[in-house]
């Protein structure tokens, strides 16, 4: 006897805290986190927008969340290594990881209070100082030398991926030849396209290598000298 009843033979996944989390990064990822508001995300998990309250109390505890889950992705430090080698390899991943998720950089220079998987990491990266042989004062130094680099992106002094037509910037830069020789130089002389070294803009993974090099071995060197 038929019914008109049909079961679904595959019925919705239960909503869980690493769903929604795992839903909420693919939604930024695709759209950017400005993009990300709690309607979209219940619209994306198939669930009314309440549901999503019983996983995060609020968007700030989302975003929060957010930034433990990239973290979360960044390699533990290597076993065995040296402190510079170690610590070069985990920057790299941490690297990596907000190559990934290009909006994270923003998202964590935009929370005021770290997390514990936050306060952890930054715990274990001082720790692969200390191990490694340097002084209190030294790795206080250290941290304030690395900055956000530690969490694998720079805040650039010049963003030179300009949008306008070439011909602006010809004219652009040749109204500033006289008045700001320098910049002038820089900008016509080290060109970032395509088919130069670093590729286009300043903040690619040569750029980001070089600055981190040159502090590990600026850093090498101090702790020698003390």
């Amino acid at each position: 006897m038929s019914t008109d009843i049909e079961v679904s033979a595959h019925p919705r996944p239960p909503l869980t805290r690493e769903r929604v989390l795992r839903t909420a990064i693919a939604l930024a990822d695709q759209g950017g986190i400005e993009s990300l508001s709690m309607r979209k995300l219940a619209q994306a998990l198939d669930v009314v927008p309440m549901a999503l309250y019983r996983h995060v109390a609020n968007k700030d505890e989302l975003l929060d969340a957010l930034v433990d889950v990239v973290v979360g992705e960044i390699d533990a430090p290597l076993v065995g290594a040296d402190w510079k080698t170690s610590l070069r390899a985990r920057i790299l991943s941490a690297r990596r990881a907000l190559l990934r998720h290009p909006w994270a950089s923003r998202l964590m220079e935009s929370r005021k209070t770290p997390t514990p998987v936050v306060l952890g990491y930054m715990d274990s990266m001082i720790g692969m100082f200390r191990t490694g042989g340097f002084s209190l004062d030294l790795t206080h130094h250290a941290l304030h030398a690395m900055g956000s680099r530690m969490f694998g992106f720079t805040q650039e002094l010049f963003n030179d991926t300009s949008e306008t037509d070439p011909e602006t910037n010809e004219e652009m830069f040749g109204a500033m030849a006289d008045t700001y020789p320098y910049i002038f130089e820089i900008y016509t002389t080290i060109s970032h396209d395509d088919a130069s070294t670093v590729g286009p803009g300043c903040d690619d993974q040569f750029e980001f290598e070089f600055a981190l090099d040159l502090m590990l071995d600026g850093l090498e060197r101090l702790k020698g000298q003390r």
